[in-house]
C-alpha cells in the first residue's frame, strides 16, 4: 500500500476493493435484503386481502343470511374464499355431519370445534409463513456486518506491516471499505425487524378475531343444535 498515492473513496470503489471474504459478506447481506423486501411487500397485500376477506364476510354472516347459502358459496368458491370463511365452512361441515337423530349436543360441539381449531391452525400458519426469515434476517445482519467489518479493519492494519510510516490516510480506505459491511447490515436488519414487528400485530389481531369467531359460531351451532 503506497501512503502517498490517492484513493477512489466512492462507495463503489470501496465495495469492489475489499477483500473477498468482506465482499461475501456484502453480498449474502443484499441477498438478505432484497428477500426482505420482497417478503415485505408479499405479506403487505397478504394481511391486506385476509382483513379484506374477513370483514366482507363478516358482514354477510352478521346480516343474516343463511347458514346453508353461506356454506354453498364457501364450497364453491373455496380457492378465492378467506381465512375467516374456510373456517366457518369447516365447522358448519361437520356440523352437518354430526347432526343426526340421538347424536349427543357435546359431541356435535366437540367435533365442530376441533373441524375448526384444525384449519384455524392451518390458517395461521399460512399467514405466519415467511415472518420467521424476516426476524432472522433482523436479529442477525448486524452481527454479520459487523463480522465484515471487524475482518476488513483487521485486514487493513495488517497490511501497515509493510508501510514505513503509518499515516491515517494509508489506513482510511480499509476501514471506510470494512465499514460499509456494518452500514449493509443495518440496512436489511432494520426494514425487516420493523416489518415483523408490524406484521406479529396484525396477525394477532387476526387471531384474535378468528377465536372470537369460533366461539361466537359454536353458540350459534349450538342452539340449532338443541
Amino acid at each position: 500500500m503506497n501512503p502517498a498515492a490517492p484513493h477512489d473513496m466512492s462507495v463503489l470503489s470501496l465495495i469492489t476493493g475489499a477483500s473477498l471474504l468482506v465482499q461475501i459478506v456484502m453480498l449474502m447481506l443484499l441477498l438478505a435484503s432484497v428477500f426482505s423486501w420482497y417478503y415485505i411487500f408479499l405479506k403487505i397485500f397478504t394481511f391486506k386481502r385476509a382483513t379484506q376477506l374477513a370483514d366482507r364476510f363478516e358482514k354477510e354472516f352478521w346480516s343474516g343470511a343463511d347458514l346453508n347459502e353461506l356454506y354453498q358459496r364457501a364450497v364453491t368458491a373455496r380457492d378465492s374464499a378467506g381465512s375467516q370463511e374456510r373456517i366457518f365452512e369447516a365447522g358448519f361441515r361437520e356440523f352437518t355431519k354430526l347432526r343426526k337423530p340421538g347424536m349427543d349436543v357435546g359431541d356435535i360441539m366437540d367435533g365442530v370445534r376441533r373441524a375448526m381449531r384444525a384449519t384455524y391452525q392451518r390458517e395461521m400458519e399460512s399467514l405466519e409463513s415467511y415472518l420467521s426469515f424476516l426476524a432472522s434476517v433482523g436479529s442477525v445482519s448486524p452481527y454479520v456486518g459487523l463480522f465484515g467489518t471487524v475482518w476488513g479493519i483487521m485486514n487493513s492494519f495488517r497490511s501497515l506491516a509493510n508501510v514505513a510510516q503509518a499515516t491515517l490516510g494509508a489506513v482510511a480506505p480499509g476501514i471506510a471499505e470494512a465499514l460499509i459491511a456494518t452500514a449493509m447490515g443495518l440496512f436489511a436488519a432494520i426494514p425487516a425487524v420493523v416489518a415483523y414487528n408490524r406484521f406479529a400485530g396484525d396477525l394477532n389481531r387476526l387471531a384474535t378475531r378468528f377465536d372470537s369467531f369460533m366461539e361466537e359460531f359454536s353458540n350459534i351451532l349450538q342452539r340449532q343444535a338443541h
